[in-house]
């Protein structure tokens, strides 16, 4: 099962592996407090879409089909073949949803429960 929760809210053993997908630590959180599995920062939406949704230059609809468009680039280009030491991480979380049989939570800072990077990540990866 994938699930999305703010990093704020308390750790619970029903989230399985916890995935931190915002680009920027979360402020007021300890990594002891923020019980982490992974921080996959290469998933997040760009410094500049963030920015340009934070400032509310752009609503929810356009950042939507604004990050779906980095995450697609991101998929179709990533080198499944390189040797750099880099993993997929899309590919990473959908392996583990298939293999591990633990439920995996996508953790986000932001204040809307709703319209947040995490939810629309979760839509691209159970696509």
């Amino acid at each position: 099962m994938l699930d999305i929760k703010r990093i704020y809210d308390e750790p619970a053993a029903k989230d399985g592996i916890r995935i931190l997908v915002d680009r920027l630590w979360p402020r007021g959180i300890s990594k002891e407090k923020a019980k982490l599995d992974f921080w996959f920062k290469d998933i997040a939406p760009s410094n500049e879409l963030r920015k340009t949704f934070h400032k509310a230059a752009i609503d929810f609809k356009e950042f939507k089909k604004r990050y779906l468009r980095e995450l697609s680039e991101y998929s179709r280009n990533y080198d499944t073949s390189s040797n750099t030491g880099h993993k997929n991480s899309i590919a990473e979380i959908s392996g583990l949803l298939k293999t591990d049989g633990k439920n995996i939570t996508l953790l986000y800072g932001l204040k809307d429960e709703i319209n947040n990077n995490a939810s629309v990540l979760k839509e691209f990866i159970l696509k």
